[in-house]
């Protein structure tokens, strides 16, 4: 039973413990300003309160994921929102353990692009274009392109892509390491919940403190500090029913029914 509502900037639908969340101004490519970020803020806020949402889909409503920062918006005159939880209300939410995949079927420009790295998996049209053109209209890639794409592929490849600004298409982005998979454009979505159902096959509160120990280690430099920290997500993990049924399904022969609990 799936449930749908359509806000002002996006579309959203449960399904499950599926949330997809479809950015929905596609007369401007999907270029968001503040009131589009407020808005996916209030969403996104409501998946990691939700119980019942174990994974959550971004995707982009007709030809482009999303072309970054409206700036036609900014230009007429527009007002301008403090937007807390960073672009598209993802790029500065810093405690999420929840997986998040973004579906990405045409251009991610700039903050477009921005989302994109701070998802936890990117699935590629063979059609979409990755890029962070900032510097050629006298701006910066400041809601975290600049430090995750280093982080994820190296210095000098994200160097290559930042100090140009240059288009990369999926295949490339394959290549360089920012993108997991690459599929045929009419079947993005369809490929994208094959990655889904693989996700859910595992039990949500592992996947959350696995997440939390990965992202929280790479800001660790010792490898000792970061094995022996403190860690809320395990600690919760460890207490769970989950905790106990996937051994006991194990050694029953039989699929684990986890309740994230």
């Amino acid at each position: 039973m799936s449930e749908i509502v359509t806000k002002e900037y996006c579309i959203v639908e449960k399904s499950e413990h599926v949330l997809t969340v479809r950015l929905n101004r596609p007369e401007r490519l999907n270029a968001l300003h503040s009131l589009a970020h407020l808005e996916l803020a209030e969403v996104f806020d409501d998946y990691e309160s939700d119980d019942n949402m174990w994974v959550a889909i971004i995707t982009g409503e007709g030809r482009g994921f999303c072309a970054g920062n409206d700036l036609r918006y900014q230009a007429e005159g527009g007002v301008r929102h403090a937007t807390p939880k960073g672009f598209a209300g993802v790029t500065s939410r810093w405690n999420m353990t929840k997986p998040i995949i973004a579906a990405v079927n045409g251009v991610a420009m700039g903050g477009g692009f921005e989302i994109a790295l701070a998802c936890d998996i990117i699935i590629a049209s063979d059609q979409a274009k990755f890029a962070l053109p900032e510097p050629k209209v006298g701006l910066a890639a400041l809601a975290g392109g600049l430090q995750r794409l280093s982080r994820q592929i190296g210095s000098k490849r994200a160097l290559g892509m930042i100090l140009t600004g240059r288009h990369v298409s999926a295949a490339e982005g394959h290549e360089l390491g920012f993108i997991n998979e690459v599929v045929p454009h009419d079947e993005l979505m369809e490929r994208t919940m094959v990655w889904v159902n693989q996700i859910l096959a595992c039990s949500p509160l592992s996947l959350r403190a696995s997440k939390d120990v990965v992202y929280r280690s790479l800001d660790t430099a010792s490898l000792r500090e970061s094995m022996e920290a403190d860690y809320e997500t395990v600690k919760q993990l460890v207490k769970s029913d989950d905790f106990i049924e996937g051994p006991k399904a194990f050694a029953e022969k039989r699929p684990p029914n986890w309740s994230g609990h």
